[in-house]
């Protein structure tokens, strides 16, 4: 049988076999980044394609379909998603941390940095995959994740498609936030909800894959398992504490230091490590409560009896607006300076 869910997921896949008898054709599987959607999706994909799924609806993984699946050849299986990802290994969360095992090429490379956005050249070239008869009269399927990648013109041109499906044709999507697509393709999709795991199953995989200070890292990614791996196995650990740092000492000389120091660390990672400390202060003013970062619960303690809670919301809506174009700033070094600043602010 081929079977490799995350412990946390049997219980959404029994729910997702109950859809089989009348199959929508194209299904949006969202939560939050990091708790192995695509892993889940590409699962369904498989079983989908198999010639004898087995009783709980997981493919055979020893048929001829499943064969090609594995090995990323399957003639009625297509995988969409940016550049970027190609090049990548995974470490879910999704995309690139979701345990993704490799990609089928579906635009030219070009000498560029690879893109993180999925482009319109990528959706058309579906077009001629969906034009062909499928093999042995059985299913197509198309994966693309993560849906917000889509750029407004790739957007447009899957909406045209979503509206008039070909037969035989499943679109599986994966998404990390509902509200950065399309009104009109989120209401050509069935939504799927995956749930974050509990935090006992969540320790429980970290602890097998032998992360040290796993609670530490579990809570700082709001739960997600992957994320929370991915970043223990990564060089960031001195980074996220001098951010951390900084945010505990807020004034304009550490904002201008910090900036300098850290303006080639990626910006929407900084948003992000920023956005969660906001929430924390937020939430300790008004519940007394911690989610992400309880080894600082000191300082937060005394900078939220400093700030007003009208601050703390524009904060946060602030950086909201940021998160929306960290990933293309005009000066990293700026950008940074001017979040920092901005934070300062609230305290001065």
């Amino acid at each position: 049988m081929s079977n490799s869910l995350f412990p946390w997921q049997d219980g959404v896949w029994q729910q997702l076999q109950q859809m089989r008898a009348r199959l929508p054709h194209a299904i949006l599987f969202h939560g939050a980044e990091g708790i192995g959607k695509t892993v889940f999706a590409e699962q369904f994909a498989q079983s989908l394609l198999c010639e004898q799924p087995q009783a709980d609806g997981h493919a055979c993984g020893v048929c001829g379909s499943c064969g090609w699946f594995m090995q990323y050849n399957h003639p009625d299986y297509r995988r969409v998603r940016p550049e970027i990802l190609d090049g990548e290994d995974a470490a879910e969360g999704d995309g690139a941390e979701d345990g993704d095992k490799g990609s089928t090429k579906s635009a030219a490379k070009s000498a560029k940095a690879p893109s993180k956005e999925i482009k319109i050249d990528q959706i058309r070239v579906l077009s001629g995959f969906m034009n062909i008869s499928t093999h042995r009269q059985g299913q197509r399927v198309v994966l693309l994740y993560p849906a917000e990648a889509l750029n407004t013109a790739a957007a447009n041109a899957l909406l045209k498609t979503l509206e008039e499906p070909p037969p035989n044709t499943v679109f599986l999507l994966s998404s990390n936030s509902l509200d950065r697509l399309l009104p009109t393709i989120l209401s050509r999709c069935r939504k799927f909800a995956m749930p974050l795991p509990s935090h006992q199953q969540a320790m429980a995989w970290l602890r097998q894959q032998e992360v040290k200070d796993a609670d530490v890292w579990l809570a700082e990614q709001g739960g997600a398992p992957l994320t929370a791996y991915a970043q223990s196995q990564s060089e960031g650990r001195e980074l996220i504490d001098e951010f951390l740092q900084h945010l505990t000492k807020p004034g304009i000389d550490g904002a201008l230091k910090c900036a300098e120091h850290l303006q080639k660390t990626p910006v929407a990672e900084l948003v992000g490590w920023q956005q969660r400390w906001l929430y924390d202060l937020f939430s300790f003013k008004l519940s007394g409560t911690i989610r992400y970062y309880p080894r600082y619960e000191k300082a937060l303690a005394g900078l939220a009896a400093k700030v007003e809670t009208g601050a703390l919301l524009r904060a946060l809506k602030s950086s909201n607006e940021r998160r929306a174009v960290a990933e293309h700033p005009l000066s990293a070094r700026l950008f940074i300076e001017e979040m920092l600043l901005d934070y300062a602010a609230m305290f001065a």
